[in-house]
């Protein structure tokens, strides 16, 4: 772990995509109405990696609709987490660390009691506002799904906070108190009394109604409610990130819900116990809400609060950085052979791929960053592996149809072939993943020509002129031409349905 840690940090350093010290490791302890959590983040700073994370279900805000209070037994609860993660923070050597509280401890009576003995141990709490709480989870979502346009919706156990983003830059926000630990007894007091509420809130607050947005969920419960939606539907993905549902789709689970036994529930996988309870309430308002603001369609978004207040700390120039390059960036550098190689592979193949549309070169551009990240596994599972680090590493900024597509191209560079990795056909269409394993046999192409090396490319290069391929090697290294390397050329020509040339370059 140390070595790979230390691995990509240093790669980090070096990157061109995202420079600055990637040393500075970064902890936030978030003290929510649910629970207390701290994150520990490492690695580059337009997207580092989760280090360390643990929660306590503290449940600060559990009697706040009752008694307008924390109880005793909860403040002691959550004090101990927070002293807890301050010594953690102090001996992982985190550089920055920041202690924020939302709702429960905002709202409560005894709040500031809280805050007061915290600082006795030596923490300082930053109280956020609504505002505040509404503005980070935006910035979370933008975070992780730079081109979002639509409305977060940020549900914690005291409240739910609302922003319209567009353009990469939050516009209005409300905050509402209606959290998952206020919902039950809302609910109670009759079937359409939840329904008022929020449309009188909404209307009070002045929000503007724009139909026909996205809606991205934020926050556990709701993360939850996906989750539930996932197993339902046998989705082959277990990713939450931008897992997408219509926005019917929450008034179908109440009714799943209310058929369905909670230990079946508690028993999918992936699904925390402690959000059981939560799960048709959640639903519940999920359904009211994108039925008064008439959303489009849902997206789940994994980041939230604490990756928004990251991303806020950011210098404007470092925010623009695509997450999803950069990840892709330290990973292959951390696991590569040699340095600094992928950039060069994807400028290498590109002008045999001329007609990719943007989004599409994208997803090219993180296969060849990745182009040598199976190189340490046994050969006979390498592919598999290519599969596995496109699927299931913790990605962001990219849909599952994206996924499949570089866990096809991965599949295919490392020695799967031309066909279809099974299951991949659930996720993208016949086309995206036929496209997706040529680029796989044009990296791979790459990496056999040059031994992995970034000279051998410079002296050589792709070229498509109608129904031909042409491999060009300067004369001065017309040895680069070896029997593998024209049989991969062959591979490539024949995928393409083209024919293929070796042509030797005049000095």
């Amino acid at each position: 772990m140390n070595s790979m840690l230390s691995r990509v940090r240093a790669a980090a350093q070096s990157m061109a995509i995202s420079p600055g010290p990637a040393d500075a490791r970064i902890a936030i302890i978030d003290i929510g109405s649910n629970s207390v959590r701290l994150v520990v983040y490492d690695g580059p700073r337009r997207i580092p990696f989760i280090l360390f994370n643990e929660k306590v279900m503290a449940g600060l805000g559990a009697s706040l609709a009752a008694t307008g209070r924390i109880e005793d037994e909860a403040m002691e609860r959550g004090l101990r987490a927070v002293e807890r993660f301050a010594q953690l923070c102090r001996d992982m050597k985190a550089t920055q660390i920041r202690c924020v509280a939302t709702a429960a401890v905002r709202d409560a009576t005894n709040g500031p009691d809280f805050i007061a003995r915290a600082a006795q141990m030596g923490v300082t709490v930053e109280l956020l506002t609504g505002k505040q709480e509404a503005i980070g989870a935006a910035m979370g979502v933008l975070s992780g799904i730079p081109h979002a346009d639509g409305i977060v919706g940020d549900l914690g156990g005291g409240s739910l906070e609302l922003a319209r983003i567009r353009g990469g830059v939050v516009h209005d926000t409300i905050s509402l108190p209606l959290g998952v630990l206020r919902l039950p007894e809302i609910r109670n007091r009759g079937p359409r009394v939840l329904e008022r509420q929020v449309a009188k809130m909404l209307s009070r607050a002045g929000w503007a109604l724009e139909p026909g947005l996205p809606f991205y969920l934020v926050g556990g419960s709701w993360r939850a409610l996906a989750r539930f939606d996932m197993h339902l539907t046998n989705f082959p993905l277990p990713v939450v990130h931008q897992y997408e549902m219509p926005a019917s789709r929450a008034e179908q689970l109440i009714r799943t819900l209310s058929h369905m036994d909670r230990v079946r529930i508690k028993e999918i996988p992936g699904l925390s116990g402690s959000r059981v309870n939560t799960l048709t309430d959640g639903a519940a308002l999920l359904s009211v809400v994108v039925r008064q603001l008439q959303s489009a369609n849902l997206v789940v978004s994994a980041y939230g609060l604490r990756e928004g207040l990251l991303y806020e700390g950011l210098p404007a120039d470092i925010r623009t950085h695509d997450p999803l390059l950069v990840a892709a960036e330290a990973e292959g550098e951390a696991q590569s052979r040699f340095r600094e190689h992928g950039t060069r592979i994807e400028r290498w193949i590109a002008p045999v791929f001329e007609k990719d549309a943007p989004d599409m070169r994208r997803i090219r551009h993180v296969a060849c960053l990745l182009a040598d990240v199976s190189w340490r596994a046994n050969p006979d599972f390498r592919a598999e592996r290519g599969v596995e680090i496109a699927l299931h590493s913790n990605w962001v900024g990219i849909t599952a149809p994206e996924r499949a597509m570089l866990a096809q191209a991965l599949h295919s560079h490392f020695g799967g072939g031309i066909a279809t990795v099974p299951g991949l056909e659930q996720l993208a269409s016949a086309a995206m993943l036929h496209r997706a394993a040529l680029w796989g046999l044009a990296i791979r192409l790459a990496q056999r020509l040059s031994g992995g090396v970034e000279r051998p490319l410079t002296h050589s290069r792709l070229s498509r002129d109608g129904d031909i391929i042409r491999l060009h090697i300067d004369a001065g290294h017309a040895a680069l031409a070896g029997e593998v390397v024209e049989r991969r050329l062959r591979n490539l020509a024949q995928a393409m349905g083209v024919k293929y040339r070796l042509v030797a370059e005049a000095a």
